[in-house]
C-alpha cells in the first residue's frame, strides 16, 4: 500500500493497533511516504465504528496477528527485523507480557526506534493508571485555563492531550530518534507521554506568567476569550464570527469593517474597557449574518473568520483551493500536511477494509509460512 513517494519513502515501520494517537501519528507517517503494518488482535478491545471508515487507519497494510501465541510473536519479531520503527500506545507493562518488550525488538533489530505512547508515562506513580485525554490535559495544567471567566472548563475535544501533546510528539520523538540512529547505528526506547506533550505546549503561557501578563483566573487574558478582540460572537442568523485582531493595524481595519472606526470607542488594550468593548462588538457582529461577515471580511487584514463546521471547512474557497480536504472512497477526510516542494506525496490511501496477510510477502515474510499461520488461525 504504500505510495513510494514522499520524504519518508523507504522507511519501515510497524504498529501495534490501538485507539487514540498512536494510529493518528502512523497515518502521518503513512502520508508521507513511510511503508507500515497494522498488527491487529483477534481479540480486539474499544474500536471506533466500522474500522473501514476510519481515517486514522489510512495508509498501510492491516494484518490481524494472534501475538499472544509463540507463531504470532515471533512473527511480528520477524517484520520487527526489516523495519525501522516501532509504534504502540499500550499501558506500560503490556508489550513486555507480550513477550515483545525493547529489549526483544532491539535484539532482533540494533537500530530499532521503539516508539511508546501512554498518557502518563512508562514511570511515575500514575504510570499503569488508567485514563483519557481529559485526565490528562486536567494534570497538565492545561484544561483549567479552557474556559471562559466563571464558567466551568470546557473539554478541547481530544486535540490537546491525545493528537497536538501525543501524536504528534510521539513523531517529533521517533523522526528524533530514527536520526540518531542512521549515525549511531544503535536504537532507543521513546518515552511519549500525553501528560508531558500537553505540559509542553503550554510553554508560551508559562512565560507569559513569568512576566506579570497572563492571571490564572480564566477567561480574563489576551487568548482565553478574556480580550474582546480575541473571541467570538453570534451573528443575525445564529451563525458565530471569530474576531481574532491582537495587532493595533489589523484592530484597526477590524474597526473600520465593522463601521467603528469613528465611535467613541476607549483604547484597545485597556484592559477596564474590555466589556464596554466587547458589548460594542457583540451588537455590530449581531447587525449581520455570518456569510454577510465573511463577504465583508474577505481579503481584508482584520484577522476575521466565520465559524465553520467541519462539514462547512471542505467548502470554503481558500482551502478548496489548496486541496486541504480530499475525497476518497466517499469518505471527505484532510489530505496529507504539511507539504513539500520537491518530495511530493502521493495519492490519499484507501482505508483496509480487511486483513491483508499476503502482504506480508513485502516484508520478507515467504507464502508458505503466511499459508500455514493462516491456516492455524494464528494470522487472518
Amino acid at each position: 500500500m504504500a505510495t513510494g513517494t514522499g520524504p519518508l519513502a523507504g522507511l519501515r515501520f510497524v504498529e501495534m493497533a490501538g485507539i487514540g494517537p498512536a494510529p493518528f501519528a502512523a497515518m502521518v507517517l503513512a502520508d508521507l511516504g513511510a511503508q507500515g503494518v497494522r498488527i491487529e488482535s483477534p481479540r480486539p478491545g474499544l474500536t471506533l465504528g466500522d474500522p473501514a471508515r476510519d481515517i486514522t487507519r489510512r495508509g498501510r497494510d492491516v494484518v490481524v496477528v494472534d501475538v499472544r501465541h509463540d507463531d504470532g510473536r515471533e512473527l511480528v519479531l520477524s517484520l520487527i527485523e526489516s523495519a525501522d520503527l516501532l509504534i504502540e500506545g499500550f499501558r506500560p507493562g503490556v508489550m513486555e507480557r507480550l513477550g515483545l518488550a525493547p529489549r526483544a525488538c532491539l535484539e532482533r533489530r540494533p537500530s530499532l526506534v521503539f516508539g511508546r505512547m501512554t498518557g502518563w508515562g512508562q514511570d511515575g506513580p500514575w504510570a499503569r493508571t488508567a485514563g483519557h485525554d481529559l485526565d490528562y490535559v486536567a494534570i497538565a495544567g492545561v484544561l483549567a485555563h479552557i474556559a471562559r471567566r466563571g464558567q466551568t472548563p470546557t473539554p478541547p475535544l481530544n486535540l490537546v492531550g491525545d493528537y497536538g501533546g501525543g501524536a504528534m510528539l510521539l513523531l517529533v520523538g521517533v523522526l528524533a530518534a530514527l536520526w540518531e540512529a542512521q549515525r549511531s547505528g544503535v536504537g532507543q526506547v521513546v518515552d511519549a507521554a500525553m501528560v508531558d506533550g500537553a505540559a509542553l505546549l503550554m510553554s508560551l503561557f508559562h512565560s507569559m506568567t513569568a512576566q506579570g501578563m497572563w492571571q490564572l483566573e480564566a477567561g480574563v487574558n489576551l487568548l482565553d476569550s478574556g480580550a474582546p478582540f480575541y473571541d467570538v460572537y453570534r451573528t443575525a442568523d445564529d451563525g458565530y464570527l471569530a474576531v481574532g485582531c491582537l495587532e493595533p493595524a489589523f484592530y484597526a481595519e477590524w474597526l473600520r469593517i465593522a463601521d467603528l472606526a469613528n465611535a467613541d470607542l476607549p483604547p484597545q488594550y485597556d484592559v477596564t474597557q474590555w466589556p464596554r468593548l466587547r458589548e460594542e462588538f457583540a451588537r455590530v457582529v449581531a447587525m449581520r449574518t455570518r456569510e454577510e461577515w465573511a463577504t465583508i471580511a474577505d481579503g481584508t487584514d482584520a484577522c476575521v473568520a466565520p465559524v465553520l463546521t467541519m462539514a462547512e471547512a471542505p467548502m470554503h474557497k481558500h482551502l478548496a483551493s489548496r486541496g486541504t480536504f480530499v475525497e476518497v472512497d466517499g469518505l471527505v477526510q484532510a489530505a496529507p500536511a504539511p507539504r513539500f516542494d520537491r518530495t511530493t506525496v502521493g495519492a490519499v490511501a484507501s482505508i483496509p477494509a480487511t486483513s491483508s496477510p499476503v502482504s506480508l510477502t513485502a516484508w520478507g515474510i515467504d507464502e508458505t509460512r503466511i499459508a500455514d499461520l493462516t491456516q492455524r488461525s494464528i494470522l487472518s
